[in-house]
């Protein structure tokens, strides 16, 4: 899709990993740079739209979140066949994202599967959408130009990238999920 359409190619693959965590961005991106190297799209186009994408895909997230919403969640949570979470655990992730909000969308850009999970609570808390927009862009605009950059700079062997990229983001998810089970 990159060859095909370069820059917007890189945007709808980012807006579709940020929506559908399963497609890796630490692929994509640093692809997005080597393909910038060889002169095949523009560098700060491609991260622009790489940016614009995870907008996109951020934005899409947040008004699911809005819609099922925060009284819909607590009913759900009451429900023993339920298995996510309780009413408990619904509550303390309410106090913790009233208090640390802003840093867990900013920040949590940055990590692999908790970029695309973090809009869905900040569209049932109802952040600010001009506040979640910024701290999106600004977190998914970081992410991107380390990736794209990595991929521009390494050039050719921009497959390196992936080779250590990819099993980082399989110890993040791991901790992520122990975490989880502690919890």
């Amino acid at each position: 899709m990159i060859e095909d359409i370069g820059a917007v190619g890189v945007g709808v693959l980012v807006a579709l990993e940020t929506a559908f965590p399963p497609i890796p961005s630490e692929v994509i991106l640093p692809f997005a740079g080597f393909s910038a190297a060889q002169g095949d799209v523009n560098l700060v186009m491609a991260w622009l739209f790489a940016t614009l994408g995870a907008l996109l895909g951020a934005w899409l997230l947040y008004g699911f979140g809005a819609l099922v919403g925060m009284d819909r969640l607590r009913i759900l949570a009451t429900k023993r066949w339920f298995p996510f979470f309780s009413t408990s655990d619904l509550a303390r992730g309410e106090r913790f994202f009233e208090r640390h909000g802003n840093k867990v969308v900013l920040l949590g850009r940055c990590i692999p599967l908790v970029r695309s999970i973090v809009s869905v609570p900040a569209g049932v808390e109802r952040m600010p959408l001009a506040r979640f927009t910024a701290l999106t862009a600004l977190g998914s605009g970081v992410w991107n130009a380390i990736f794209i950059g990595a991929g521009y700079q390494l050039g050719h062997r921009w497959e390196r990238v992936e080779g250590w990229v990819e099993p980082l983001s399989y110890l993040v998810v791991g901790l992520l999920a122990l975490g989880v089970l502690w919890l």
